[in-house]
């Protein structure tokens, strides 16, 4: 629980309140998503002083996801806290977390988290939710990334800003957070889901990350960190060429849309997947994997008459000069998929 003392200005502290300075929006409410961990916890206690002192309100919202005994106490341990920070409104969302997808735990947990968020932002009118992800969540998603053979757009792991959630502390490390508990005289909780080995983010963190640092030498969690920072900028570069290259190769119709092939093929193929991309995305709704991408991409480059890609949420087809995007004949969601005809 939160100390009645005045808190020393420890150079954890100060880490922390000028990482949450450099990201708070200009005005109105902001939200911290709160878990009772010491990086959630850290970040409220910094947003709890620089807020004010912008002209902004903080609040706090909660996230029991119910996955263990005792979570509603853990909740509502970490709303007293948030409240004796002087956080206001403090919100508890209690959330069912189902894995109708498929995808595991951590995923469902991870939507139904998002979720929840979404709700707190609408009920409170907040402009942002800070969330606590720190330079080792970076480190150890980038890490996961590679060894998941993924392509750059994961690699470059989580931005600083994703529409209204931002991410102060991705430059901090979560040794930092735990010394700013200390210092403030706030106790976190322990997650003990954080040292479960059935998950693999805990492998990465508790065996993988720990060898490679023993073996190559300190500094692995930055340089993953920068390799993520890196990887992004360069997406980013790339994701604001497709709209012009786009612009005059698609026209739409009333059953879908059709792109010249031509277009497609005259670019290297890191701006040709970005263009089928944000075809399938911004006309279908379709978030393609890269297994289906490729194979999209063989339609225009590796032509041998193949028939229709049956893809999650789109159908792609080529006629002659032109390759057809349509909506799905039937819904697929994650896995293979089915090519009719020749490869």
């Amino acid at each position: 629980m939160q100390s009645t003392r005045r808190p020393r200005l420890s150079p954890a502290i100060a880490d922390l309140r000028r990482a949450v300075r450099e990201m708070l929006p200009e005005s109105g409410l902001v939200l911290v998503g709160l878990s009772g961990g010491a990086d959630s916890l850290a970040l409220a206690a910094a947003t709890a002083f620089e807020a004010p002192r912008a002209g902004l309100r903080a609040g706090a919202v909660i996230v029991d996801h119910g996955l263990q005994a005792g979570s509603a106490g853990v909740a509502l341990t970490a709303a007293a806290q948030a409240a004796g920070l002087g956080l206001d409104p403090v919100l508890v969302q209690t959330v069912d977390v189902t894995d109708a997808g498929g995808d595991g735990p951590e995923a469902a947990a991870r939507t139904a988290r998002y979720a929840a968020f979404d709700t707190a932002l609408e009920q409170t009118g907040a402009v942002a939710v800070l969330l606590g992800h720190t330079l080792d969540d970076q480190a150890e998603t980038v890490l996961l990334g590679i060894a998941r053979g993924s392509g750059a757009t994961s690699l470059h792991g989580m931005a600083p800003v994703t529409g209204r959630f931002r991410r102060p502390l991705l430059g901090i490390r979560r040794a930092q957070t735990r010394q700013a508990c200390l210092d403030a005289g706030l106790t976190a909780w322990s997650d003990p889901q954080n040292l479960d080995p059935r998950y693999a983010r805990v492998r990465a963190r508790e065996s993988v990350l720990p060898l490679l640092e023993a073996e190559l030498g300190p500094g692995i969690a930055e340089a993953l960190a920068r390799t993520a920072v890196s990887l992004r900028e360069d997406a980013a570069a790339l994701d604001a060429l497709v709209p012009a290259l786009l612009a005059g190769a698609v026209t739409v119709g009333e059953s879908g849309s059709s792109v010249r092939v031509a277009a497609l093929a005259a670019q290297p193929a890191a701006l040709r997947q970005r263009m089928i991309r944000m075809v399938a995305a911004d006309g279908f709704g379709a978030a393609l994997e890269r297994s289906h991408i490729l194979a999209v991409a063989r339609l225009v480059t590796h032509w041998r008459g193949q028939k229709a890609l049956d893809l999650p949420g789109v159908r792609v087809e080529r006629q002659g000069d032109m390759l057809f995007f349509s909506a799905a004949r039937h819904t697929q969601n994650k896995g293979p998929f089915r090519s009719h005809g020749t490869s």
